[in-house]
């Protein structure tokens, strides 16, 4: 009389080569949406260098962008310096205390017109003044 041969007992094996090329795929998505979630208000100017500048975080802040001929415009939207007063205080929260207002002038731009734009912000009290530059 044979008895039944018991099967051979196999080792379990995990295959782990699909599960990181998963893994990679989603940190490869993540690292290419966070390059998106850059908040860049202004026009794209080319800002001067500054070896001192600081970065100021304010959670409200717009941005007046002065482009190489002169054009002045508040978040991308243009306007007049003769409007400009009345935009920033448009956008400005009632029971806000301080508007950070960066100012996004380009290198080229005279130095009177951005003078000309400091001064009609000066006009608002709770407007808080900052002047974009870039890392040499």
């Amino acid at each position: 009389m044979r008895l039944p041969e018991e099967p051979e007992l196999t080792t379990s094996q995990i295959n782990i080569v699909p599960m990181i090329d998963v893994i990679f795929a989603i940190l490869t998505f993540f690292i290419v949406s966070t390059l998106f979630l850059t908040r860049n208000e202004g026009l794209p100017v080319n800002l001067p260098t500054a070896v001192t500048g600081i970065s100021q975080k304010e959670p409200t802040s717009l941005t007046v962008s002065i482009d190489a001929n002169g054009q002045l415009s508040l978040n991308r939207q243009p306007l007049q310096i003769e409007n400009l007063q009345q935009q920033i205080k448009s956008k400005i929260p009632p029971n806000q205390t301080t508007t950070l207002v960066i100012i996004n002038a380009d290198e080229k731009v005279y130095h009177g017109r951005v003078i000309a734009v400091m001064d009609n912000l000066r006009g608002i009290p709770t407007v808080k003044i900052a002047i974009a530059t870039q890392k040499p």
